[in-house]
């Protein structure tokens, strides 16, 4: 199977058993809509499964690790090798991510999608390197077009097989030191948004490197020209590994009909190539939050997806993807477990 097949596979979300299912959600014990957004989360996660009464499903969190070749130009306030040093956390189970998966019953995957460390044999960790980090999108392309394409693919084959084993919802995460700078510089080709406008603080850099960081990103953009209307081109010239293998999740479980809860500005990239590829993924997916990252703002806006949450995060990993399944796993019991007026033998609205 290649990605064309996967694209191909992608069809429409069930618009029968969307209406099914608010129909039975305005039957239940309360005014209609009192639930609000939790109401709309039950009738997207029917219309994407099919499901008309579904159990709360095993949900997982995918974190992709990998390195980018950029930060040898000062865009970050963290070493490069800082990456490897928190797979080592995650693996450990110290991490925020692994506080709030255990918080609300998630199984996080860790994947060495392109880290410039070799752990070597290593319990928890899922080795898919392509490459040993990216090169540095100011001097050449991040990596080969052939290479992104594998990456997007390792993405696809994961959520696949997570499908595969019983998993019914998919959390995006991420750990790359340097990757808001591939994600700003994607933000910008892919909603024709200045470089200024999307670009943030980052792992918390002053105004000086913010300026820097920017100046790298139109430099990049300048000497390689991505195109817009080719979501590859773009990921290959300035993207990252890990903004890869996410963008592959999204298109393996949108396949799969598999709902996917991004994560924050880095899922959010993701996601524009994503859609870009094909956009019959975009009703597959579930914004957690808006980060504090000023191009997740626009990103989201220009994605049309609508975030559950905005509770100030900027920290990535898939953190406030575990908080958005948790949203998710309410909004399907409040479907099943809650009464309707007539089991309960409440009396309904007046005519």
């Amino acid at each position: 199977m290649n990605l064309t097949d996967v694209l191909a596979q992608i069809g429409d979300t069930d618009a029968t058993v969307a209406a099914e299912t608010q129909r039975r959600l305005d039957r239940l014990t309360k005014p209609q809509g009192s639930l609000g957004r939790l109401e709309e989360l039950a009738v997207q996660y029917c219309a994407i499964t099919g499901e008309r009464k579904p159990a709360v499903p095993r949900a997982m969190v995918v974190t992709f690790a990998a390195d980018h070749g950029v930060v040898e130009e000062g865009v970050s306030a963290y070493p490069r090798d800082v990456t490897a040093q928190m797979v080592l956390n995650f693996l450990r189970g110290g991490a925020g991510v692994n506080v709030l998966a255990r918080h609300v019953g998630v199984e996080v995957r860790v994947v060495d999608i392109g880290m410039a460390h070799d752990f070597g044999p290593i319990a928890g960790l899922m080795h898919r390197k392509l490459m040993r980090g990216t090169r540095n999108m100011l001097h050449a392309p991040a990596m080969d077009r052939t290479t992104a394409e594998e990456a997007v693919m390792t993405g696809i084959e994961i959520a696949r097989d997570a499908a595969h084993q019983g998993v019914g919802l998919i959390g995006t995460g991420e750990m790359g030191i340097g990757n808001t700078t591939a994600s700003a510089a994607i933000a910008s080709v892919m909603t024709g948004e200045a470089v200024k406008g999307v670009t943030g603080s980052g792992t918390g850099i002053d105004e000086h490197g913010l300026a820097r960081k920017v100046s790298v990103i139109e430099r990049a953009l300048a000497c390689h020209r991505p195109n817009p209307h080719d979501p590859l081109d773009v990921l290959s010239k300035v993207g990252g590994l890990e903004i890869a293998g996410m963008t592959g999740v999204i298109l393996g479980s949108a396949a799969a009909h598999v709902p996917v809860v991004l994560d924050g500005f880095i899922a959010g990239a993701a996601a524009a190539i994503a859609v870009g590829l094909q956009p019959r993924c975009r009703p597959y997916m579930i914004a957690s939050h808006r980060s504090v990252e000023r191009g997740h703002r626009v990103l989201l806006e220009r994605l049309q997806l609508k975030p559950l949450f905005d509770l100030d995060l900027r920290l990535g990993e898939g953190t406030g993807a575990c908080l958005g399944i948790g949203l998710v796993q309410a909004a399907i019991k409040i479907l099943t477990e809650m009464a309707t007026f007539g089991e309960a033998g409440v009396s309904g609205r007046n005519a």
